[in-house]
């Protein structure tokens, strides 16, 4: 995901965090400055659905405006992995079997207890 906040902000001569606080607190929206500047400066990791409905309604903008999908590197790669770890790729040769334990030499093998 691409995090488009600054540029939403700047679309409406927002330029600093200062700003984006005010304009939040317009529509009852009170982070701390902290908060907003992380917000600004990356991409958050988590964000409350509350919060992010505050957001687009002080920028006036959709969620769309803010999150734009980006395809992930190595998606195919991945895909891949998931066919095989399914058993859904017929290619796939050496270590997709499950393999038994390998006994240790010398260990005790307890017995289990009878029924």
């Amino acid at each position: 995901m691409k995090w488009n906040l600054r540029w939403v902000a700047a679309q409406r001569d927002i330029w600093r965090p200062s700003q984006l606080k005010i304009a939040f607190e317009e529509v009852g929206f009170t982070p701390s400055l902290s908060k907003v500047a992380a917000l600004w400066s990356g991409k958050p990791v988590t964000l409350r659905l509350d919060d992010l409905d505050m957001i687009c309604a002080a920028l006036g903008c959709e969620v769309a405006d803010l999150l734009h999908a980006e395809p992930v590197a190595g998606a195919e790669a991945g895909q891949e992995t998931l066919q095989q770890a399914a058993g859904q790729n017929p290619r796939a040769g050496s270590g997709s079997r499950p393999m038994p334990r390998q006994s240790v030499p010398g260990a005790v093998r307890r017995a289990l207890p009878p029924n």
